[in-house]
């Protein structure tokens, strides 16, 4: 059996995701048996709703792959039945304050930690003697700075107890700072941004990740101190390769624009 997310955490290496966009157990299955240490199913920008997401979910745990849902918003409701369908963590996007962080981790515990609703129908599936203790030690919050008001409050979100990750999405980032959304940062501003996200997890031991459109922006943003990685998408990746194969097929024939990988993150 693969290790957990909290394994991964507590191993305090850097760890790279798989990020599922398409609707698809198929496809969850096929990333899950690539390798990746997790796999993110996106049901904030993705065109994934809940039937899909569990099944997925299910295909995940055919390949030992622990998961993460990236849930629509930060409400309650969205955290409870994602963790509830077997998702070892969750992405939480927009947490702006230290009210946001709160109430993402809260809605993620059980009491006395939070107010998590018992249900745990899956998530106690593959869980021996599972507990509210179990599920709140095992649950990962990774809440998402990507706002102003998330920079400006970024100590007092990395201090409430329970954050455990912090997942940058270059794109809503320079977005929300007058910037042309991208993930590749050229822009000497939304690098400062990123560099003073990492600064901030340094100080309270909080993993910081950040999603990627190359295995090059990997690396660079790794030397910087991130540790949590994400490159495209399932469907920029599929889209990426195809393309590839009709340029290369008719090289020199045909122009072909090869696409870039996802850039909502």
């Amino acid at each position: 059996m693969g290790r957990t997310l909290r394994e991964l955490w507590d191993g305090n290496e850097a760890t790279i995701g798989g990020w599922c966009s398409i609707p698809s157990p198929f496809s969850a299955e096929m990333m899950g048996r690539c390798g990746f240490d997790w796999v993110c199913i996106d049901t904030q920008h993705g065109v994934i709703g809940y039937d899909q997401m569990m099944p997925m979910l299910q295909a995940l745990s055919i390949t030992r792959t622990p998961a993460f849902v990236r849930v629509p918003w930060n409400q309650p409701d969205h955290i409870m039945k994602a963790l509830d369908a077997g998702a070892q963590g969750v992405i939480v996007p927009m947490v702006s304050t230290e009210e946001d962080a709160r109430a993402a981790v809260t809605a993620a515990k059980y009491p006395p930690a939070g107010t998590r609703s018992w249900g745990p129908i899956r998530a106690a599936l593959d869980v021996d003697d599972y507990s509210a203790e179990v599920g709140n030690r095992r649950t990962i919050v990774a809440v998402m700075i990507e706002t102003p008001g998330g920079v400006d409050n970024l100590d007092a979100i990395l201090a409430v107890p329970g954050v455990d990750a912090v997942y940058v999405g270059p794109s809503d980032l320079a977005l929300g700072h007058g910037m042309t959304p991208t993930l590749s940062v050229s822009d000497p501003e939304h690098e400062r941004l990123i560099e003073a996200i990492v600064d901030g997890c340094r100080r309270h031991g909080v993993v910081a990740g950040i999603h990627c459109d190359s295995v090059e922006t990997v690396r660079r943003w790794h030397a910087r101190g991130y540790g949590m990685f994400t490159v495209g998408s399932d469907a920029a990746l599929m889209r990426q390769a195809a393309t590839a194969v009709v340029a290369q097929a008719f090289e020199g024939s045909r122009e072909v624009v090869l696409p870039k990988t996802g850039q909502y993150a």
